[in-house]
């Protein structure tokens, strides 16, 4: 009986079995042999395609950790191909895009408009205003296909023709044809979709989404968007972003950027790029046969690296207040008040604070561009570390080291001086109140003796003067991350590089900061520091570390890096000192420091320059300098700066004092600084 049971549940589950294999078969037969066109054609209507998302910049922050430049969400509107009328479309294309500007004018929203064109008062097309390289483009094969001769209404007639805009009235047929040029230009696709409005406020985002089924392919998307914590705090240091161009496209396209992209045009944001631009992530739109899309995120975008800055956010603001009231007030001669100071961390260099003025709005920026470019002063070009100057007798503490160690002279060499020094039968003046009196180099440096200083300077030579001056980096780039100009060390060499002839009387100028010596502010902090801190010239630096976007890793770190020890004496640099000491304490600059609880070392300069008028008269003035660093006893800090139009260096001592003030915690406009190794972190 158990043998027929068990032989019958076998049987029974064999068929079973079999059943199933059988349906199964058939199902397989109807799917792959019978239905497997219909089955293959509806595959076949399924398409992908792919677009990029826009990562987020880096952002930069102060060596406190003080954010500067971050990325605020905000809401763009753009064109999705995907969706929005093919280019068969005209009429629809052309309609959507006017109902949109009207929207964004009646709003007094901007939208975006690069086209090279606009009316004039009489109603006539014209090209735009330094638009020299847009023009060109413009006229060019991919784009119109024009001669290079074209006129304005030429490219206007082949806009209306191309893009079929004959039934608008001229004002709106520029505007329709800004976007529908800028798609062109841009090569608007699925892949490459078309911002026509960034920083969309809400009640054009509602409207847009309300009748979403007019505005076929408008989208809002969430977008990062450069902001600024204070647009006027560090502008030429921080540097901007703007969308890339054509020539720069064809240079990074293999590294990973996109026609739209933007990328740093300038300051830390272009010399920092790499770290700053993030990994662009991808998303794909699936279209069934039925016309029906759906989109998936297929890569996620990484927001680029933070950069941490040495500057120190509160620092740079007393700097840059203090310059513009000392530009302000205290420049003659009729010029533009303008000027520049940096603060130098005497320990490696670092950057603390570097102001030119006049200065700008760095979040306006585009919005001001055209009122920046012809501003008197220059306010866009960075004074501090592109502008270079004849320093006057900031330096003569080059001269007495160079003097000092090559034993030409010793602490108690003097020299007479009676108001007039005679260098190969040339008069030269000595301004100062110690006629009849004779000088030692302690007290030349404390009174600005030229003719203490010329006498020495022919002696010592140009050869061995400028190589001290070398060693001290001056006439040659500090080494920062920022755009910096070279400058200028006067010798026999450079003269006939630009083919003058070298003067004897040359030697004796250049003594004095006069010659042809041209130095930046950033290079005259970086020599005084190289003086405050035992004689090692260091590279300066405005970059502190670089730190993964959410800070849990470093991926750079910038070490002190020494350029030059210079090996100049201990004794040396304690009788400049010395000098240094007394016009901060007890000369020129004393009553600016008094109230200080550290003693500030410094040496003022004058030099002359000539000037252009705009009717075309050449006229001269003086430019005034400060060198200085503190405390005496143990440097922290070493300063230049620079007024332009001041009658001296003095001048200019209010900047130092107000740095030094926020250094000793004194500033009553700022958060005072953080207990000491914090503020030079």
């Amino acid at each position: 009986m158990y043998s027929f049971l068990t032989r019958n549940r076998i049987i029974s589950a064999i068929c079973v079995i079999l059943a199933l294999f059988v349906i199964l078969t058939g199902a397989l037969v109807k799917i792959q042999i019978i239905d497997g066109d219909a089955y293959a054609a509806e595959v076949s209507n399924v398409s992908s395609s792919t677009s990029p998302i826009s990562a987020a910049r880096g952002e930069i922050l102060d060596c406190n950790g003080q954010k500067l430049v971050y990325n605020e969400q905000c809401s763009s509107v753009i064109f999705d191909a995907a969706y929005f009328p093919p280019s068969s479309q005209n009429e629809q294309r052309n309609n959507i895009i006017i109902s949109l500007i009207r929207m964004f004018d009646a709003e007094g929203v901007e939208w975006i408009n690069n086209l090279p064109l606009e009316f004039d008062k009489k109603g006539n097309v014209k090209f735009k205003k330094d638009s020299d390289t847009e023009i060109k483009e413009m006229k060019s094969r991919e784009m119109l296909n024009l001669n290079d001769y074209a006129t304005a209404q030429n490219c206007y007639d082949a806009l209306v023709d191309e893009f079929e805009l004959e039934n608008f009235v001229p004002k709106d047929v520029l505007k329709v044809a800004a976007v529908r040029y800028e798609m062109k230009r841009l090569y608007f696709s699925v892949r490459i979709p078309y911002t026509f409005a960034e920083k969309v406020p809400e009640i054009i985002v509602s409207r847009i989404k309300e009748n979403s089924n007019f505005y076929r392919g408008v989208d809002v998307e969430i977008v990062p968007v450069r902001t600024y914590t204070d647009g006027k705090l560090a502008p030429h240091i921080l540097g901007m972003t703007g969308i890339i161009s054509a020539e720069e496209y064809a240079e990074k396209k293999d590294e990973g950027y996109g026609m739209t992209d933007y990328l740093g045009k300038s300051g830390v944001e272009l010399a920092m790029e790499y770290y700053l631009k993030g990994t662009d992530g991808e998303k794909t739109v699936y279209t069934d046969a039925n016309g029906k899309k759906t989109v998936e995120v297929t890569k996620k975008p990484e927001q680029g690296n933070s950069v941490i800055l040495t500057i120190n956010s509160g620092m740079q603001k007393v700097a840059q207040d203090a310059l513009r009231e000392c530009c302000e007030t205290s420049t003659g001669f009729g010029i533009s008040p303008a000027g520049a100071v940096v603060v130098l961390s005497c320990k490696d260099s670092s950057v603390l604070a570097c102001a030119s003025y006049p200065t700008y709005d760095i979040s306006t920026y585009y919005d001001d561009a055209d009122k920046l470019n012809k501003a008197k002063g220059s306010p866009l070009w960075n004074r501090a570390l592109v502008s270079t100057y004849a320093c006057g007798s900031t330096a003569k503490p080059s001269v007495a080291i160079a003097a000092l160690e090559e034993k030409i002279i010793d602490e108690d060499f003097t020299v007479y001086c009676d108001g007039t020094y005679t260098f190969l039968g040339q008069d030269f003046k000595c301004e100062q109140a110690h006629a009849n009196a004779y000088v030692n180099v302690v007290e030349a440096i404390d009174e600005s003796c030229n003719t203490f200083f010329m006498t020495v300077g022919a002696m010592v030579g140009i050869d061995k003067m400028n190589e001290y001056r070398m060693m001290l980096g001056l006439g040659s780039k500090t080494g920062c991350e920022l755009n910096e100009a070279v400058g200028v060390l006067d010798s026999p060499e450079y003269r006939a590089s630009i083919n003058q002839k070298w003067l004897a009387g040359y030697v004796v100028q250049s003594a004095i900061g006069q010659a042809g010596n041209l130095f930046t502010p950033i290079q005259l902090a970086n020599y005084v520091n190289t003086i405050a801190n035992g004689g090692t010239r260091y590279r300066t630096h405005f970059i502190k570390s670089v730190k993964s976007f959410d800070y849990t890793r470093t991926i750079y770190e910038n070490k002190a890096e020494v350029v030059t020890e210079t090996g100049i004496s201990a004794e040396t640099l304690d009788i400049v000192k010395r000098g240094m000491l007394e016009v901060g304490t007890t000369g020129y600059c004393a009553k600016y420091f008094r109230h200080l609880p550290v003693d500030v070392a410094c040496k003022t300069g004058t030099s002359q320059e000539y000037r252009i008028s705009e009717d075309g008269y050449s006229f001269k003035i003086n430019n005034g300098f400060l060198i200085a660093f503190a405390p005496y006893e143990n440097p922290e800090i070493a300063i230049a700066a620079v007024g332009e139009g001041m009658i001296s260096g003095v001048y200019v001592a209010p900047v130092i004092a107000a740095c030094v003030e926020y250094y000793c915690g004194l500033s009553d406009n700022v958060e005072a600084p953080q207990p000491e190794g914090v503020l030079i972190p």
